[in-house]
């Protein structure tokens, strides 16, 4: 077929070198017209055919491939693999077929890489949608795969340029390595970080870390090949190096979030000089009280008998053992705790005086709200010591409070008279 056209060319006057061209040309144009042909056959054919199939389709995984023109980005090696696969058989010039089908090689290896790397992405959001993938996330995995396809790919588009085979090429890699180690240090140092982060489960999106040297505080929203973003509370972003969260300390609150308890580590400063011993008026009336009344009759028959059995007790308190305000006051907030419902009582609970200080006798509460989220959190650690300083005075104790300027010149305002 393709003599007779050259044979016509010459009967119509063209010299044979021209003819020659000629035909050349023509067969150029039918290999791009048989090559868009099937561009559109597999994009307005075979493309809506499988959307509808798809369509028809329970699963959510294919859907996302439509979403995401896979299957229109697949569709492009199929021009390319037509002008390749015909050229050899259309062309005679030995130099137009190398290079016209090198061509199309590079192409269809680009349109590959392009392909893959969009099944990764779309790999990765469908596994998003999983709850493993807070516990065990992939980002790093899918990015260190991307790094070796293009790593691959650009290895065999050297190969097709070339002529060589992509071993020897890689044979030859070895002098190059240090190069290609200083020049990828940091992706190499990232995703050694990224896999020992995501394998001993250090840190998952979601997580509340905090790292004061990198100024990070708050939710982690992205761990990426080479860093991790932190949406800090006043909603700034902090970027870390994936390698600084394993070779530097961090602290991750996710333990908290999954004891289901947010400590609350507080004291309230007593001022010393109103602890005292509880006397009978004062018994009585602190008995009334719901929490305290079984504690203080349990208490109050444990310390007769004592004193009974003790002798020369009665002449002084100090001589046996008594109740103190402090010491009610004690188990008043240890049993109001207990009875709270916003306190996670299957957690550590205690109650209890620190070292006296210029400042009173520290009561510490340790307890953990059953809420951990940060506004709540607050709003039950700020009830809990709002009603305890209200409650103070029942018990005849007085909060410690620095002197003022005020509490000064009211002191000293008698001697002014």
């Amino acid at each position: 077929m393709r003599d007779r056209i050259h044979a016509l060319y010459v009967k119509m006057g063209l010299p044979a070198d021209v003819a020659g061209w000629a035909t050349e040309a023509l067969d150029v144009l039918g290999v791009a017209i048989l090559a868009v042909v099937s561009y559109f056959v597999t994009q307005r054919i075979l493309i809506r055919i499988i959307h509808k199939v798809v369509a028809k389709t329970e699963s959510d995984w294919d859907d996302r491939l439509v979403k995401a023109r896979f299957f229109r980005r697949i569709s492009q090696v199929v021009p390319a693999m037509v002008i390749h696969v015909l050229t050899p058989l259309m062309f005679t010039t030995e130099g137009l077929v190398e290079w016209t089908q090198r061509a199309a090689e590079l192409y269809m290896l680009a349109a590959v890489l392009a392909t893959a790397n969009l099944l990764l992405t779309v790999s990765l959001e469908i596994y998003n949608t999983y709850e493993i993938a807070r516990r065990f996330p992939i980002h790093v995995y899918i990015q260190g795969v991307k790094i070796l396809l293009a790593a691959a790919a650009a290895i065999i588009a050297v190969s097709i340029l070339t002529g060589q085979h992509p071993l020897i090429l890689l044979s030859g890699l070895g002098a190059m390595t240090a190069i290609l180690l200083l020049i990828s240090r940091d992706s190499i140092q990232g995703l050694v970080a990224g896999v020992q982060l995501v394998s001993n489960d250090m840190v998952r999106v979601g997580d509340w870390i905090e790292m004061p040297q990198e100024g990070a505080d708050g939710d982690v929203i992205a761990i990426t090949l080479h860093t991790v973003k932190v949406q800090n509370w006043d909603k700034t972003i902090s970027t870390i190096p994936t390698y600084k969260l394993v070779s530097e300390s961090f602290k991750n609150w996710r333990g908290m979030e999954q004891a289901r308890g947010r400590r609350i580590k507080r004291a309230i400063y007593i001022d010393i000089s109103t602890v005292q011993f509880c006397d009978q008026e004062m018994i009585d009336r602190l008995r009334q009280i719901e929490l305290l009344r079984e504690y203080i009759d349990s208490k109050g028959e444990e310390l007769s008998a004592h004193n009974d059995a003790a002798s020369g007790t009665a002449a002084m308190p100090i001589n046996g053992r008594q109740l103190t305000n402090l010491g009610l006051f004690r188990q008043y907030v240890v049993h109001y705790l207990r009875n709270h419902s916003k306190i996670n009582t299957k957690l550590t609970m205690i109650v209890r005086h620190l070292q006296p200080t210029e400042h009173g006798i520290p009561l510490q509460v340790y307890a953990f709200a059953a809420n951990t989220d940060w506004v709540p959190y607050e709003g039950i650690q700020s009830d809990i010591f709002d009603h305890l300083l209200a409650c103070l005075p029942e018990f005849g104790l007085e909060a410690f409070q620095t002197p003022s300027g005020q509490d000064a010149i009211a002191a000293l305002a008698p001697l002014g008279d």
